[in-house]
């Protein structure tokens, strides 16, 4: 009997171990799971991040999309806002997960990561850029956005008569930003959009080999986007010595358009 008990014993024993392996392979073990924190661009909100949210927590992983101050749902007025606030925001979240993060940002959420880098950067494992401005030390989003040639962004802006906030005409918003989604996801764009605050825009990086220079950078690649232009990304990611990179041949927001495109280069990046 005690012969027998020692072999079931050692059956389930190797189940158990066999059934972990497969976990592991598939992101599902506690181990494995990764901490992800996603940060949205200009004129739109976390609300972005829900199809990339959801395809990577069903892997097990945990994702927290950061709403900027302003932004989205977010009630504080454009007029006490800033670059600052935006990075604290993010970093206090990070400092409330008690684990290092992928911190992915889209567009001017590419220049709020790289803030947020430079503060604490022993909290991020890797930074990921998704058709993001990628600031260098003394840079600004003014320059930046001014920087890039072929971008068909610049005709379409209409400052407010206060200069708090700058919009984008009403018949360019789906043809800039999301001319590849469908037509579901071109309306939730138009639904959900908000003029950009302007403040945000002046603040002058000051970044370090020390602090910024350390964190492991990848970049993601937009093919078709009419907001930052593919070569102009090249340029910057160029700049930054950010050699781990990818494509999508999609327009500036796949996360809109191709979600399931985002959901596994994310879940390729955390493999390097």
């Amino acid at each position: 009997m005690q012969k027998l008990m020692n072999s079931l014993l050692l059956i389930v024993a190797a189940l158990f171990l066999s059934t972990a392996y497969m976990k592991d392979d598939d992101n599902h073990v506690p181990g494995s799971a990764k901490t992800f924190v996603l940060v949205h661009g200009s004129w739109q909100g976390a609300w972005i991040w829900q199809k990339v949210k959801e395809d990577l927590e069903k892997k097990g992983h945990r994702v927290v999309p950061v709403e900027l101050p302003a932004h989205g749902d977010d009630p504080t007025s454009p007029a006490n806002v800033s670059m600052e606030m935006y990075r604290d925001k993010v970093a206090s979240f990070i400092g409330e997960l008690g684990t290092k993060v992928i911190l992915v940002g889209h567009s001017m959420g590419g220049s709020v990561i790289t803030a947020t880098a430079e503060k604490i950067p022993d909290k991020i494992e890797k930074l990921v850029y998704i058709g993001a401005f990628v600031p260098a030390n003394g840079d600004d989003l003014l320059k930046l956005q001014g920087m890039d040639q072929g971008s068909e962004l610049g005709p379409a802006l209409v400052p407010s008569e206060d200069l708090l906030t700058i919009g984008v005409k009403a018949d360019k918003l789906v043809y800039l930003f999301c001319q590849d989604g469908s037509k579901e996801t071109q309306e939730l764009l138009v639904a959900k959009y908000r003029t950009e605050p302007t403040i945000p825009f002046t603040y002058t990086f000051a970044l370090t080999s020390a602090n910024f220079g350390k964190v492991d950078k990848y970049y993601i690649h937009t093919a078709q986007d009419r907001v930052i232009s593919p070569d102009y990304q090249k340029k910057m990611a160029d700049a930054a010595n950010i050699t781990k990179r990818y494509t999508l041949n999609t327009g500036h927001s796949p996360f809109l358009s191709k979600p399931s495109l985002v959901s596994s280069t994310l879940l390729d990046i955390i493999k390097k």
